[in-house]
């Protein structure tokens, strides 16, 4: 009994900040914020690029993830549009994590992808869009009523087509390899990244990892390396999990593959005075910007790095010896070894009116960070 009500308080504590969106006004502005959020990203990652803080690489692979994340708003949209609007009927609800992150929570992408799975079956016993129209259309003017099952109908006919077409961020993003450029006899750079929705902080966390590959056959070519070598990162890819873990592990296992450097970007948390319920600074900033809708939001963007200094040679067998990567550990702050991270960079994004607000109040914690100011035009400013 006492094992019971301990399970019990665990599943309350792990559920407590998990809010649903059952208002259908509330739920269509929730996704119409993210759309205009996952667009001002691009013209982030587009700032940093001009600032040369991301290579042209990065930011068509980060463009591509942040796309992804666009498009998954857009399916889950889909598939609540019809939050609030019941009439007898459960339509369902999006959970979101209304203190972490402002995200929605795993178990929406979870549900996603075992939807995606079943779409094609879901989809042959629909109704096409035109008949669904046709059917609105004689339901509104031959017996003057709302067509709410058939607008949910075509709702749901719109999510599974979005499903179908794919270009998602899935709960998992296998890694895959770019080319960058041969450094040498038998040495090729790559660039591998990958993505995953962390389950611990429901927020999407991008992989890259630079590494020199010294394998006989080019790794994404090698039949037996590169499945492993993708398995083992996405097993390593957990928040919690510091960077120079992962690389220390990668390194061990795989002797032919040299991590020269590894970033983590965690996209979010996103706050909203609307929707989230959060603490410090951040609350009183948004509270006294009194934001229009649409601009009341700020949204975190932290860039963890961690670089190669040397390479040892260590002894691998009898007579054989390996290279082994030691990495640079943050010698500013004293803090290297608890972060495991060579450097970690802050940053906020937000519109004008919270930033005019953020930079009068002038908060300690917020003066190490720098800020990506957006306007309604799309226009990004940096600032310190």
């Amino acid at each position: 009994m006492a094992i019971e009500t301990q399970t019990e308080d665990v599943k309350a504590e792990l559920t407590h900040d998990h809010v649903g969106l059952t208002d259908s006004f509330a739920a269509r502005r929730y996704f119409q914020k993210f759309e205009a959020i996952t667009g001002h990203l691009t013209r982030v990652a587009a700032t940093m690029e001009a600032e040369r803080r991301l290579s042209k690489t990065d930011v068509a692979v980060v463009g591509g993830y942040i796309s992804a994340i666009a498009r998954t708003f857009q399916a889950l949209s889909m598939k609540y549009l019809m939050t609030g609007r019941d009439a007898g009927t459960f339509f369902g609800s999006l959970s979101f994590d209304a203190h972490e992150s402002g995200f929605p929570v795993f178990r929406e992408l979870m549900t996603m992808a075992n939807d995606a799975q079943q779409a094609d079956r879901h989809l042959k016993g629909m109704m096409p869009v035109s008949d669904l129209k046709s059917e609105m259309i004689r339901t509104i003017v031959g017996d003057l009523s709302i067509p709410t099952k058939l607008q949910f109908a075509l709702s749901q006919r719109l999510y599974y087509e979005a499903l179908l077409q794919g270009g998602l961020f899935w709960a998992q993003n296998d890694p895959e390899a770019i080319w960058l450029r041969d450094v040498g006899e038998g040495r090729r750079l790559y660039e591998l990244h990958w993505a995953v929705y962390d389950s611990q902080v429901n927020l999407p966390t991008i992989y890259l990892m630079e590494l020199e590959d010294t394998g006989r056959i080019a790794l994404p070519k090698d039949q037996r390396r590169y499945p492993e070598a993708q398995s083992h990162l996405m097993a390593q890819s957990i928040a919690g999990l510091k960077l120079l873990t992962i690389a220390q592990g990668f390194d061990k296992d795989f002797d032919d593959l040299h991590p020269k450097r590894l970033r983590r970007i965690h996209i979010g948390p996103m706050y909203s005075s609307a929707y989230t319920r959060q603490t410090g600074p951040i609350r009183k900033v948004l509270e006294d910007a009194k934001s229009p809708e649409g601009e009341d939001w700020t949204l975190a963007w932290t860039v963890e790095e961690l670089e190669s200094e040397r390479v040892e040679l260590q002894k691998s067998g009898w007579f054989g010896k390996v290279e082994r990567e030691i990495f640079s550990l943050d010698p500013f702050t004293g803090r290297g070894v608890d972060t495991g991270s060579t450097r970690t960079e802050r940053a906020v994004i937000l519109p004008e009116r919270p930033y005019q607000v953020l930079a009068e109040l002038d908060p300690p914690g917020f003066r190490d960070v720098r800020k990506f100011v957006v306007s309604p035009q799309g226009r990004v400013i940096s600032y310190r």
